[in-house]
């Protein structure tokens, strides 16, 4: 049974495995009936107790005893899977159109992808900005010329896009979106060629949401 820290993997002994499963199994348990258990005093297992509370493996209570800590109930094991999920674990295909398509074509595409954003690509194929539902009632809105206007005249262009790379957490995603205030990202890779990001999917909300619920689904049907 291993426990990462800060990065630092801990390798719990075989004194430290046996008192996780009999907290498991016996729960509330005191620290002297855990000693009794294991045939040693209470002293002796002193050090082994506190590193397992602050591994959160089991916890304690004054007057009621050690319980099964967070790191191993299902809410706990749920929250560690959840953060170790990557971007490239939970995103979609990429929608894409090119900065000489025209507003219409961007409208069309939101809702024939079903989708709030899209991104935009330059000649290259590389990232040059992205669109959003919000961006096009803007240029709509009032304006009955809008559908022949250029997309790269309505998008926010790449210097201010916020984007995700696939090795990315999708908690550092989560941030992304809460700070530049949108409900996705374009992923995106690095190109040698060209010097630009080329867009490999995309990440939003609706896939983090995605995620929590299978992780549940998955606990329960254990």
């Amino acid at each position: 049974m291993q426990s990462e820290r800060s990065g630092i993997a801990i390798e719990l002994n075989a004194r430290q495995i046996a008192i996780v499963d009999h907290v498991k199994k016996n729960a509330p348990i005191t620290g002297e009936q855990i000693a009794e258990y294991l045939g040693v005093s209470r002293p002796t297992i002193r050090s082994d107790l506190s590193v397992l509370v602050m591994l959160g493996y089991i916890d304690a209570k004054p007057k009621v005893g050690y319980f099964i800590g967070k790191a191993l109930s299902p809410e706990g094991r749920q929250g560690e899977n959840f953060l170790r999920l990557k971007v490239k674990d939970v995103m979609n295909r990429p929608v894409v159109i090119s900065e000489n398509a025209t507003v219409n074509d961007a409208v069309i595409a939101l809702f024939v992808e079903s989708t709030g954003h899209i991104s935009v690509t330059d000649e290259h194929g590389m990232l040059a900005g992205m669109v959003s539902l919000k961006d096009l009632l803007k240029m709509t809105l009032g304006n009955p010329g809008a559908a022949a206007v250029p997309i790269s005249m309505a998008m926010t262009r790449s210097p201010r896009v916020a984007y995700a790379f696939p090795d990315d957490s999708i908690i550092d995603a989560a941030r992304k979106m809460l700070d530049h205030h949108v409900n996705g990202l374009p992923v995106v890779r690095p190109n040698g060629e060209t010097g630009g990001l080329e867009v490999v999917g995309r990440i939003t909300k609706t896939n983090m949401t995605q995620a929590l619920v299978d992780l549940a689904s998955g606990l329960i049907a254990e």
